[in-house]
């Protein structure tokens, strides 16, 4: 039986990011990505039941009690608290980091030059 792919959503408003980071983990093989340029998109398919979700903290958000990538995995953690969330963030702010993984993100991830291969290793131990 051959190894199904990985379900992934990719969450980010930074488009060209996005775009980048879901063509890097589609080229692998291993990755089934879907990308979202809201967090609205996201909490909508939810039940599609991914593996994993790689978040922007800075994501503006117009979901109802929802400003930013912060609180769309509180409501992420609520309605699935065994899915692994990998925050991403442009900033290397250390209390973000705390939030974050406070509020159930499994890793915490700063966009930089290194942040693809980071979270190639952070999938592979998922």
């Amino acid at each position: 039986m051959a190894d199904q792919k990985k379900k992934i959503f990719v969450v980010d408003d930074d488009k060209m990011f996005c775009t980048m980071l879901s063509d890097h983990l589609e080229d692998q093989g291993t990755y089934a990505v879907t990308s979202f340029g809201t967090g609205e998109e996201c909490l909508e398919r939810l039940d599609d039941a991914p593996d994993a979700i790689i978040l922007d903290y800075y994501l503006d958000s117009n979901v109802p009690g929802a400003k930013n990538g912060l609180e769309i995995l509180q409501i992420i953690h609520k309605k699935s608290p065994d899915l692994k969330v990998i925050m991403l963030s442009s900033q290397e702010h250390y209390g973000i980091a705390l939030q974050t993984i406070a509020s159930g993100a499994v890793y915490y991830v700063i966009k930089d030059l290194k942040s693809f291969q980071e979270i190639d290793s952070i999938l592979e131990e998922l």
